[in-house]
């Protein structure tokens, strides 16, 4: 009886440190604001176009130093990384508020550079810890994994842009009191509850995960609905903005009756498993054990090696000749920098967000371009339909692995052909070409982070996987380089009028155009290589799609 507890126990607290991860995953986009306060540091700094695109670059460059997170993932353990996250960002904010509030004199430029870098590296402590535990207690279910947890990074703009409306009006200095304030809040308490715990084992655990991430995945959706309504019903001030806030927050907070309900739940099938197991043959449990364990490990691209035969490749290789990883076992670093397939995986993640960041970085600038005075809404429209992206196609693609075994790659090509469509819609400026423009983005960027995640793991294994992501993500300061600071920094700088304060300005469709022309042209080249990867890894896919029939199999069996 009191091995039945401590396995309710372990399944209540795996389920307590996910819905812990989620709450961390709702306040960590904060990379994704800048557009709610970039024009206060404007307008009181007085930087060009180039200036401010480069600061926004300076918090994106802060994700490349996310290596020193993926670093400490295999050293430390995940509260250490959720410490050094939020502390990170109290200060890199905290410092930004004093600015912007007009509590101290605006820094030099260098060093409001480095702040903006120390906020946005932040996230990538955060984001590590939460991303490297949960795909590996949950691995049997990656894509639903990655959809909820990058979704809720998603929906996170949206979720700060309406708590500090109701409470602060949209003051750029309060937002960033919420920045501050509330990742180290939220990262606080993940410090108790989220840990490394042992994977599903059966497939009776998988089917149960399934279940519980169908409920995670419904209260997402109500969560990003009720979001996009604020948009809808334009009331944004007083009571029925502060009821719209606390009613969010419950929500927010409703996941919490997952862990309860599977610790219950564990209680009375343990009790019913102990009353059984008097009875079943031994011969009978000891062949479903071997049947359930060689599905599972091959369903993970991590069937332990024979001791036989592994001493016999050591005595035909000496002992010394080690044979190089082929795709879906565990790579180190250097190994998958050796592949191909790593570089296309690369190359067209940083043709998807690399894009992606310029619109969102650039916002601001493209809404009052196009004459729109307020652009918080294409803000809140990018965070809810990116969480669409994601959400869905975590568990879409999911889906069709077990079904027959469909590429995961094929998604990210069909959201890039979209996205492509989106750029070249805002690069005519049709009347409400913005609103679409802002969905398509959004939703696109959605699903290449939440596909991109899950990929990795399955082509170059998870012993390395959070070094390996930490990699991958160095495609948003280099993409936001690339896209925003230079190509979208210089054309407006290019077509916009200098102001008397030292600055300048662009009003009208031709200040983008441009801009949207290229990055559409980019998304195409990002189709290319997401087909070659797909054609690449279908045979990886085959092996997986094959490896969760024979366990579904064996689950029924017994």
């Amino acid at each position: 009886m009191g091995l039945g507890r401590s396995s309710s126990s372990s399944s209540a607290l795996k389920w307590l440190g996910f819905v812990t991860a989620v709450w961390v995953q709702s306040i960590s986009g904060n990379n994704y604001t800048f557009s709610n306060y970039s024009d206060a540091l404007k307008s009181l700094m007085n930087l060009t176009q180039l200036e401010l695109n480069s600061l926004s670059v300076a918090k994106d460059i802060g994700k490349a130093f996310g290596i020193l997170a993926g670093l400490a993932s295999d050293r430390l353990s995940t509260p250490v990384i959720l410490l050094i996250g939020c502390f990170e960002g109290l200060l890199g904010y905290g410092v930004q508020w004093l600015v912007v509030s007009r509590t101290i004199q605006p820094l030099p430029y260098w060093q409001m550079c480095v702040f903006l870098c120390m906020g946005g590296n932040s996230t990538t402590w955060m984001n590590t810890a939460v991303l490297v535990t949960c795909i590996r207690n949950f691995r049997r279910n990656r894509g639903p994994v990655s959809g909820i947890l990058k979704g809720y990074v998603g929906l996170s703009t949206a979720i700060f842009t309406v708590v500090c409306t109701a409470l602060f009006s949209a003051d750029p200095a309060s937002f960033l009191v919420l920045l501050s304030v509330a990742p180290f809040a939220v990262c606080l308490t993940a410090v108790f509850f989220l840990r490394e715990v042992p994977p599903a084992a059966s497939t009776a655990e998988e089917n149960e995960e399934s279940r519980y991430f169908a409920v995670f995945n419904i209260v997402a959706i109500v969560v990003a609905v009720y979001l996009q309504s604020y948009d809808v019903i334009g009331i944004k001030t007083g009571a029925v903005s502060v009821a719209f806030a606390s009613v969010l927050l419950i929500l927010l907070a409703s996941p919490i009756a997952v862990p309860f309900h599977a610790y219950v739940r564990s209680l009375n099938l343990n009790d019913e498993d102990v009353e059984g197991r008097v009875e079943e043959p031994l011969l009978r449990s000891v062949m479903a054990a071997e049947t359930v364990v060689g599905a599972a490990a091959a369903a993970d691209n991590e069937l332990p090696p024979s001791p036989i035969l592994r001493k016999e490749e050591e005595k035909n290789h000496g002992g010394v000749e080690k044979k190089r990883p082929v795709l879906g076992e565990d790579h180190t670093i250097l190994e998958a920098a050796l592949t191909v397939d790593f570089w296309v995986l690369f190359v067209s993640f940083l043709c998807g967000v690399g894009t992606g960041l310029a619109v969102m970085n650039n916002m601001g600038q493209i809404g009052l371009a196009l004459g729109y005075t307020d652009v918080s809404i294409f803000v809140s429209m990018m965070s809810i339909w990116g969480f669409f992206g994601r959400i869905l196609s975590g568990t879409i693609s999911e889906h069709f692995i077990k079904k027959n075994g469909t590429p995961r790659p094929l998604w990210n090509a069909a959201s890039q052909i979209v996205m492509a469509v989106g750029y070249l819609l805002m690069a005519l400026a049709m009347p409400g070409s913005l609103y679409f423009g802002s969905i398509v983005v959004g939703a696109c960027y959605g699903v290449r982070l939440a596909i991109t995640v899950p990929i990795a793991s399955e082509l170059f294994g998870l012993k390395y996987y959070g070094l390996l992501y930490n990699i991958l993500i160095l495609n948003f300061p280099l993409g936001s380089f690339l896209f925003s600071g230079l190509l979208a920094g210089l054309l407006y700088d290019a077509e916009a009028t200098p102001t008397p304060d030292g600055g300048n300005t662009c009003v009208g469709a031709h200040c983008y155009r441009l801009v949207f022309i290229v990055m559409a042209f980019t998304s195409i080249i990002g189709v290319g290589l997401d087909l070659w990867l797909a054609f690449r890894t279908k045979e990886i896919y085959a092996k997986i799609h094959a490896s969760k029939k024979v366990e579904k199999s064996s689950g029924n069996l017994r």
